[in-house]
């Protein structure tokens, strides 16, 4: 009930304890036992039996657990977590062909549950399309074959390079293990939990099956290669790609992403010289390319950031060794 705004305690009388409420003489003794040497590391679920073996019964599990969450002697107890393993497909690449991403996906025919099959191979570093093959099949000897003509167009050198994919029938081959050992080329697979650990890939694939104008299904297998082709072309050279601070695939995969990126700061620089009245935050910046990217990253790493190249006044480039050796942040992320 209330009363002038306010609600009003309905209990009445003196609080009394439990009729079942354990006498301060047995509290203790709970306590005794449970810090004694051999029981001071075990939880109520195992003194318990323990003590009825030995023909006793002090208290039962929920009357311990809760005498010691009120003493506080409850959190170490019990089994240890178990230590934090690191995956086996932590990968990270500062440069092109150093992990590359495949994957397989469907492309639906003309006729229902007829469907083409699309293999694509992607640098995970640039996000170049270094391969790719439109196939009636899901075969490895198909599989097989990408991977080593993509390998030999592009130079790949013996231990140079992880190829990362999921655990489908092709990825799984012998074929496909045997060519990539006499490649020098190491296998990385997906975690077997987890089913869409291959991002790079799948991200590709969702990019290709958004984009205006691809089809529901294809009328012919000859219509789906040409479109293929042609959107292949333009992912490589002109599409502006988020996760790359809007530059091309191309761009970064060839070595030309400083260039840009100083284009870039050399015209917003000129903007903001012209009209500073128009940039409330100050001068504006480029973002910086990541100079690493990962395959199932570390929970605490470090984040490279490459810089823009230095110039002097002939226009000269002045910065010594390979460009993603060259970074101007580091940051740890958590």
């Amino acid at each position: 009930m209330a009363r002038g705004g306010e609600l009003e305690d309905e209990r009445h009388g003196p609080k009394t304890a439990p009729a079942n409420k354990l006498t301060a003489k047995e509290r203790e003794l709970v306590l005794e036992i449970v810090n004694e040497a051999a029981r001071r590391d075990l939880t109520p679920n195992q003194i318990v039996p323990k003590l009825a073996d030995e023909h006793r019964c002090v208290a039962s599990e929920s009357t311990m657990y809760r005498i010691l969450r009120e003493e506080n002697l409850l959190k170490h107890r019990g089994i240890a977590k178990a230590p934090v393993r690191r995956p086996p497909n932590e990968h990270v690449a500062i440069g092109p062909k150093q992990v590359w991403s495949w994957d397989i996906t469907k492309l639906l025919g003309p006729v229902k549950w007829t469907y083409f099959y699309l293999y694509v191979v992607l640098d995970t570093f640039s996000r170049y399309l270094v391969g790719w093959m439109l196939a009636r099949s899901e075969r490895a000897e198909l599989a097989r074959r990408l991977v080593r003509e993509s390998c030999l167009r592009h130079g790949v050198a013996a231990g140079e390079l992880s190829l990362h994919m999921d655990r489908g029938a092709p990825m799984r081959s012998k074929t496909l293990a045997q060519t990539l050992a006499d490649l020098g080329v190491e296998a990385s697979f997906s975690q077997p939990p987890i089913s869409n650990d291959n991002p790079f890939s799948e991200a590709h694939f969702k990019t290709l099956k958004y984009r205006p104008g691809f089809p529901d299904c294809f009328a012919s297998f000859e219509s789906a290669q040409n479109l293929c082709a042609r959107l292949f072309a333009w992912y490589n050279d002109g599409h502006r790609h988020a996760g790359l601070v809007g530059l091309t695939p191309a761009q970064v995969h060839f070595g030309h992403a400083l260039k840009v990126l100083a284009r870039r700061e050399e015209i917003m620089r000129v903007a903001y010289e012209r009209h500073p009245e128009r940039f409330l935050r100050g001068a504006p910046g480029v973002a910086k390319l990541p100079a690493a990217v990962w395959i199932t990253p570390p929970v605490r790493r470090e984040e490279h950031v490459i810089e823009t190249p230095k110039e002097s006044d002939d226009g000269v480039d002045l910065s010594r060794g390979h460009p993603l050796n060259r970074v101007q942040r580091v940051s740890h992320a958590r």
